[in-house]
């Protein structure tokens, strides 16, 4: 082999690392943002959950058995959550305990996310505003969030009491 042919081949194989270094660069992002969508879609379904489990709850640990007439018979706002006796998930019986819940998923794919839960009664003209006192409305704000996620997901259900007599 001449040394212009040695000069070609050497060109060539600079080239070629070139580019398969290229591709396994590109692959790597497309991965990196593939895992990201896996865990973004299982925090929402998470976040989903949780909100539908608790739309299956009575309103307040008052409604559980009976009607209320009156806000005054509502849970306190301080006093939102789990009562004496209730846990996540099988002794849940009412919309605000899910105050305060923090849990953790893992799930198939090894990813591990924390759940966290707030309840707050809200203004009925402006469901963006915490009331501090009983009201008919209460919003429920679920934040999960993995070590593998950039961001956070947030997703909220405002559930409102109605009486009819």
């Amino acid at each position: 082999m001449g040394s212009g042919q040695m000069l070609l081949t050497g060109a060539a194989l600079v080239l070629l690392m070139t580019v398969l270094l290229s591709f396994y660069r590109s692959s790597d992002s497309t991965q990196k943002a593939i895992v990201e969508t896996k865990m973004g879609i299982t925090a929402v379904a998470l976040a989903s959950s949780i909100i539908e489990d608790a739309q299956g709850q009575s309103f307040d640990e008052t409604t559980v058995a009976a009607a209320d007439t009156a806000l005054s018979q509502l849970t306190a706002p301080g006093s939102l959550g789990m009562e004496t006796g209730e846990s996540y998930p099988s002794k849940i019986d009412d919309f605000d305990d899910y105050n305060n819940l923090t849990t953790t998923v893992v799930d198939s794919m090894g990813g591990t996310y924390t759940v966290n839960c707030k309840v707050v009664y809200v203004n009925p003209s402006n469901p963006d505003l915490t009331s501090g006192t009983a009201t008919w409305h209460k919003k429920l704000t679920v934040y999960v969030y993995s070590p593998q996620m950039v961001d956070t997901v947030q997703a909220q259900f405002i559930m409102s009491y109605w009486y009819f007599r």
